[in-house]
């Protein structure tokens, strides 16, 4: 073999390390990705679960108030991503209103069962935005894996294509108005 074979198989074979080595990347962000949305589904089950919890406990103090709790747990139902963002807003709204129903019933607000409930529901929240930060960045990463050159070109032959971030609703963007 003379130096322009040994220097074509040396190029050659760092184009194809190279390859596999981009390859193996695109794919281990498929599976952070998707581990990513796993855990915002986790997070949305406990939200679900502590509404559910909160409802029999606001049982004994609601009347027509626990219809918005139901219609809350019924929206987690079977939902895709874009679905659970979409609904994201009334989950937070009837969040809002079990919140306002406390204040409305001292008696109810007062249980230590229902403040540890509120408490429970927050942190849940905190967890579920969390959960939506570390997919979006996940998106991020895999997305600029996806346009980048040279990567681009291995995406491409493998079908990786760009994948969409974790919207919110507007009607989120605007200013929240404050009324008292």
């Amino acid at each position: 073999m003379g130096p322009v074979v040994t220097t074509i198989l040396v190029i050659v074979g760092i184009i194809v390390i190279w390859s596999v080595i981009t390859i193996n990347s695109i794919r281990r962000m498929q599976v952070k990705i998707n581990e990513a949305e796993a855990d915002i589904d986790v997070a949305l089950n406990k939200r679900f679960d502590v509404l559910t919890k909160m409802l029999d406990v606001a049982k004994g103090y609601l009347g027509e108030e626990k219809d918005i709790i139901l219609k809350s747990i019924q929206l987690r139902a079977a939902m895709s991503l874009t679905q659970k963002g979409a609904t994201g807003a009334a989950m937070e709204n009837a969040q809002k209103q079990l919140f306002a129903v406390g204040e409305s019933y001292p008696q109810l607000g007062a249980t230590n069962q229902f403040k540890q409930l509120q408490i429970a529901i927050l942190d849940t929240e905190e967890h579920l935005q969390a959960a939506r930060r570390v997919y979006n960045s996940n998106i991020s990463h895999y997305n600029q894996m996806c346009v980048s050159f040279p990567k681009s070109i291995i995406a491409g032959l493998i079908g990786a294509s760009r994948r969409e971030f974790f919207k919110i609703d507007d009607s989120k963007r605007e200013d929240v108005k404050m009324e008292f």
